[in-house]
């Protein structure tokens, strides 16, 4: 398993863990306001293997207690299977990150029993999917299987929006909701530009704005949260 980034400590990513950080390389997507564009974009020069990251793991039994797995996209990686029992084997809580491309790898590590808690990214209305991808004509009929995946598979999950002012308006956030009909959690987060995107001048929606798009999401699902607001 290649590790392109790897965030000793965190109390954001992983909820109602202490926890770290593993970024993965590659994704089969291009969203032109990824935060984490070098990990899409550009060649994977790091130089941290999995034997020092468990090692460093190894250690710290009592102080961490989840790994948050995260990208680009980790699906891309067959191995992140084993990767993940590994982790689950050493006592350790694991969260995933997905875009929902991978269903039937996603189903058989919900199957697995080792992964705890999963976050799905909901790019946008299935109109909008291209543009907001970076992939024009893309299907999303995967992305359906992997939702469905997430709503019964038993675990902790959330799916997410990250709202952009040239992608998204106000009204969408009632068909993206109408997606993920029966989730449990839905967040919707403002737009932050991280200085290096793979496209430039995005910008956030107005906090008024993000309040209509939770509104609206709110007339399909009961629990819907902003961040960033």
């Amino acid at each position: 398993m290649k590790i392109s980034g790897f965030q000793k400590l965190t109390l954001l990513d992983f909820p109602g863990r202490t926890a770290c950080t593993v970024f993965t390389h590659g994704c089969n997507l291009r969203c032109p306001f990824c935060h984490n564009a070098p990990l899409v974009t550009r060649k994977d020069d790091s130089e941290f293997t999995e034997e020092e990251f468990f090692n460093y793991i190894s250690k710290r039994k009592g102080i961490i207690d989840g790994v948050a797995i995260t990208g680009g996209e980790p699906l891309l990686h067959k191995d992140v299977f084993d990767f993940i029992a590994r982790i689950h084997d050493l006592g350790f809580s694991v969260k995933l990150d997905t875009n929902g491309f991978f269903p039937s790898l996603l189903y058989d590590i919900i199957k697995s029993g080792n992964v705890s808690y999963i976050a799905m990214d909901i790019k946008n209305t299935p109109e909008k999917y291209g543009a907001t991808t970076g992939i024009e004509g893309i299907s999303i009929d995967n992305v359906y299987k992997s939702i469905d995946h997430i709503i019964h598979s038993g675990l902790e999950y959330e799916f997410r929006t990250t709202a952009v002012a040239e992608f998204h308006n106000p009204e969408d956030f009632t068909v993206i909701a109408k997606m993920i009909e029966g989730a449990d959690v839905y967040y919707i987060q403002k737009f932050k530009d991280s200085g290096d995107l793979i496209t430039e001048g995005l910008h956030p929606l107005g906090d008024e704005d993000m309040l209509k798009c939770a509104e609206n999401a709110r007339k399909v699902l009961n629990n819907v949260s902003l961040r960033g607001v």
